[in-house]
């Protein structure tokens, strides 16, 4: 659903001209998987990467390369907004750690294998969403706008950010994990 009719080409969507997205952030990358979709459904944007994870971005890397996609998506290590060169988005991407310090005990054997440090968020696991939230609209363009999946902790932003107008987004698979939020909404 990331990229999907609600998100892109119509009048009622999201990005309803997806020729105007000329430039691309993703954030806490790991993989690369969000950033090589974004370069894949948006062919004219160069997208930047960022994470702080040396080695989950040496796994983009190699994701990057099989795509032939190294001449418009550059990785960059460090802390979310942190290492990049500057300049505004207009479509923030972020897949954030975002899990409960508690609930990583409960985790299945193959979320296990991964690193904690792409799972944990923290106490209640927004402690980088709410980075994000604060850091993105300097980031943005006017007309931009970020997506951000955060898991089942609706309840806790809409009650932490009265300020925001949250529009939830649903998959196949969820109702409501995901956030989007447009430049227009930071400064209502």
């Amino acid at each position: 659903m990331l990229f999907g009719e609600a998100l892109i080409g119509s009048d009622t969507s999201l990005i309803p001209d997806e020729t105007r997205v000329r430039r691309i952030l993703d954030l806490c990358t790991g993989s690369g998987c969000l950033a090589i979709l974004a370069a894949l459904r948006f062919p004219e944007a160069t997208i930047d990467a960022t994470d702080i994870s040396p080695d989950a971005l040496e796994v983009a890397r190699a994701n990057i390369a099989d795509y032939g996609l190294e001449h418009r998506l550059t990785l960059h290590e460090g802390d979310l907004f942190d290492p990049l060169p500057g300049g505004s988005y207009d479509l923030i991407l972020a897949n954030p750690p975002y899990v409960a310090e508690g609930e990583a005990a409960a985790f299945p054997p193959e979320y296990a294998q991964e690193p904690r440090l792409a799972h944990v968020g923290g106490e209640d696991g927004m402690d980088i969403v709410r980075r994000i939230l604060e850091e993105a609209p300097a980031f943005l363009t006017p007309s931009g706008g970020l997506l951000c999946e955060v898991g089942t902790a609706r309840a806790i932003l809409e009650t932490e950010r009265p300020d925001l107008d949250f529009l939830w987004l649903d998959t196949d698979e969820s109702e409501g994990e995901a956030f989007w939020l447009s430049a227009a909404d930071f400064s209502a």
